[in-house]
């Protein structure tokens, strides 16, 4: 009885080895990504936390609702998540400076994730420059090669 277990055990783990690459499908080009959720997500977070001085003196502005605070974490888990989109092999541009750029996005998306969960609106601003720093490390390296 042992040896059928381990036949039919060992027979599983050999077809397993024979599983085919996920069939990706991706709909849009590294642009469309970046102007459309990674440029929306990026501003929407950098917006959630304002400090406004004009004439009517000092406006702090930040998430209030639970419901303003699940958007600002939708936003940096979009961002997380985009990092991953980049580095899918019909979209990356190379498998050196390009993943681990696109690799510290996904990073910077999670600490911004974790500081909207924190619900500290300076939390939030230190990622939000974290993601920035990432974004323009990249553009400056790949924005003028296209």
């Amino acid at each position: 009885m042992r040896a059928v277990l381990c036949g039919v055990s060992l027979a599983l783990c050999a077809a397993c080895g024979n599983v085919s690459e996920p069939p990706f499908k991706p709909a849009a080009t590294v642009d469309q990504l970046m102007i459309g959720p990674v440029q929306r997500s990026a501003q929407f977070y950098w917006d959630s936390v304002s400090t406004i001085i004009d004439s009517n003196g000092i406006t702090e502005r930040s998430p209030k609702t639970d419901q303003e605070w699940a958007a600002v974490w939708s936003s940096a888990i979009t961002i997380a998540e985009s990092g991953n989109l980049l580095m899918m092999p019909s979209r990356a541009k190379d498998q050196n400076e390009w993943m681990t750029l696109s690799a510290a996005l996904v990073d910077a998306g999670m600490e911004a994730a974790k500081a909207a969960e924190s619900r500290n609106p300076e939390a939030v601003l230190g990622a939000g420059e974290t993601v920035y720093n990432v974004c323009t490390q990249c553009h400056n390296r790949y924005i003028s090669q296209d």
